[in-house]
């Protein structure tokens, strides 16, 4: 039986004084073999989110079935309010993981992190910097990468074909470029001018972009997901990735990344450089305003951008032609 009147019922909500949310989905089983360090380097990730980002910054830990130690330390962190939100299920799968941190909150900027991240100062001031100043970003990322524009950037080179600040631009930071891909398992035996020039946007004299996003840690205007799945049959890969990928295309977003490093990825191995300086680690402040939205895009502009004009500028001739337009140095262009 019920008595009275639930003194919360049609009462809205307050506006959230958060303007940025960042999620983490989280599967460390157990702390053997490969997840031998897993649960250290996850530790090493949070301080340094903890110590980079700004007071309304709301962070999001989905535990997707880890082990009992991760979930007792995940609940000490929300007890402590160094989180603000801590989902615990059954290994339901990354990107299912991802889409219940995204669900229920209203939070403009939204950044969806792999739980091995190394964040640096400045990453989340230089990330709003750029949805500031560039209207048609989607997608911000925050590690350079090689080639980064070969891969869900049809629409952005599209937009800017004719475009003389649309160019190769020197590489700002090779060494992170290097410990990026040594933390990938790569050797060393890759095309070296790929340390030496990226292409970017000089979008002013204070402002660079490099065009193009990895996936393992980068920043999503929430608008993105107003349509939301709910679920994605894969545990991890499949068609999970490329969710994420198609989304912001679909409203006719660019990725683009941060011309300088801004995060490191540390992968499954605690190596002795893994540490952070409080001396250097300041919290920024909130210098955000209301980023533009956009509509989702015509259906025959999406095509005509993101599959056709691909194909087209992938053919071999057009791909030299485009580099030496460019302003890729001559001497680089046969083997890039």
């Amino acid at each position: 039986m019920r008595i009275g009147h639930n003194p919360h019922k049609d009462k809205p909500l307050e506006t959230s004084e958060y303007t940025h949310q960042v999620i983490f989905p989280v599967y460390i089983p157990n702390q053997e073999g490969y997840f031998k360090d897993s649960f250290q380097i996850f530790q090493l990730c949070l301080e340094s989110l903890f110590a980079t980002t700004h007071k309304k910054t709301f962070i999001t830990i989905v535990n997707n079935g880890s082990c009992s130690e991760i979930k007792e330390y995940l609940n000490e962190l929300f007890k402590e309010d160094k989180i603000q939100e801590i989902i615990h299920t059954e290994n339901i799968g990354k990107l299912n993981a991802i889409l219940k941190g995204l669900a229920g909150n209203d939070i403009e900027l939204v950044t969806i992190s792999d739980s091995d991240v190394l964040f640096l100062p400045n990453w989340q001031i230089e990330t709003a910097k750029i949805f500031n100043e560039v209207p048609k970003a989607g997608v911000v990322g925050i590690v350079p990468q090689f080639k980064m524009y070969e891969t869900n950037c049809g629409n952005v080179i599209f937009d800017n074909l004719f475009n003389k600040n649309l160019k190769f631009i020197p590489v700002k930071n090779p060494d992170a470029l290097k410990r990026f891909y040594d933390s990938i398992g790569w050797a060393r035996s890759y095309n070296q001018d790929y340390l030496a020039y990226n292409l970017g946007l000089e979008i002013d004299l204070n402002l660079k972009v490099l065009i193009g996003s990895g996936h393992f840690v980068a920043t999503y205007k929430k608008d993105i997901f107003n349509e939301i799945t709910t679920f994605i049959g894969y545990k991890l890969g499949g068609i999970s990735e490329a969710y994420l990928d198609v989304a912001p295309l679909k409203k006719g977003y660019w990725r683009l990344t941060t011309y300088n490093n801004f995060a490191y990825h540390l992968g499954n191995t605690l190596e002795d450089w893994m540490e952070i300086n409080p001396k250097q680690m300041i919290t920024n402040e909130c210098l955000y305003s209301d980023f533009e939205k956009s509509k989702k895009t015509n259906a025959l502009i999406y095509f005509i951008k993101n599959r056709v004009f691909v194909k087209f500028i992938s053919i071999k001739w057009m791909v030299k032609l485009f580099l030496k337009w460019k302003n890729l140095p001559n001497g680089m262009i046969k083997n890039y």
